[in-house]
């Protein structure tokens, strides 16, 4: 059965618009969650302190895990019309791509119970009255630390997304070359810190992955105000009219 392609052939700028939003949201929501929220309440090394940042503001906490599953709910739509949008380049490798979205975002949101049951341990229910307050504390600990590696292997994924994306980019004619190498890069950087993680973490370094938010910054800011190049467009359609 032929995939009808007819609203993408005639304005792929609308969808690229409409993924580029939804690209700005999932980076907004994503570097939220991490930067201002997780980053500000999780001490290393200090179980104690972690808890008390996380009971005075345990709002907060919730806010950060909002935000992260709402940048997980935008992923669907994005990977779609992401699909969409680079099929014309190779079909199957398009299809790969999607399919390794789709393990990222289901591993990223099962991921985020770690963080909900590290809050199960900060609270007064009677279950926990046989447990000490280091004992709670520690264990809220080690499920913050556990969704930590969750999100590495997430990011694993992620990175192989980003790898075949940058090629189908790069190898479009409809976008630029340049979004294509970045978006490569953010890959490689992608995969060297999930592995940094699991193999040596103590060289683990957020820095790994400032590449990754200029690329990906790069790409959504292009498709909301630049789009697709429409002759270059037409002609990747005409060459692949026989796809199905």
């Amino acid at each position: 059965m032929k995939l009808k392609l007819k609203n993408f052939e005639i304005n792929p700028q609308l969808y690229a618009s409409i993924a580029g939003i939804l690209y700005l949201i999932i980076i907004i929501a994503g570097s939220f969650g991490q930067l201002f929220v997780r980053n500000k309440l999780f001490v290393y090394g200090d179980p104690t302190a972690t808890a008390s940042h996380i009971m005075n503001s345990e709002f907060l906490w919730r806010i950060g895990i909002s935000t992260d599953l709402i940048m997980h709910i935008c992923d669907l739509p994005v990977m779609i019309l992401l699909y969409y949008l680079l099929r014309p380049v190779n079909k199957k490798l398009a299809l790969l791509n999607l399919s390794f979205n789709l393990i990222q975002t289901a591993v990223l949101v099962a991921n985020k119970l770690n963080l909900v049951v590290a809050l199960f341990f900060l609270g007064d229910a009677d279950y926990l009255k046989s447990f000490s307050p280091d004992q709670l504390n520690t264990f809220t600990y080690l499920f913050i630390k556990l969704h930590d590696y969750g999100f590495g292997i997430g990011l694993i994924f992620f990175g192989f997304v980003c790898l075949i994306e940058g090629y189908l980019i790069f190898r479009s004619g409809y976008l630029p070359k340049t979004i294509g190498v970045l978006m490569s890069i953010a890959g490689i950087c992608y995969l060297t810190n999930s592995f940094v993680l699991f193999l040596a973490p103590q060289l683990s370094n957020i820095a790994l992955l400032m590449p990754c938010l200029i690329a990906e910054l790069s790409f959504s800011l292009w498709l909301i105000f630049k789009g697709v190049n429409l002759s270059a467009w037409k002609i990747c359609i005409n060459k692949n009219a026989g796809i199905s």
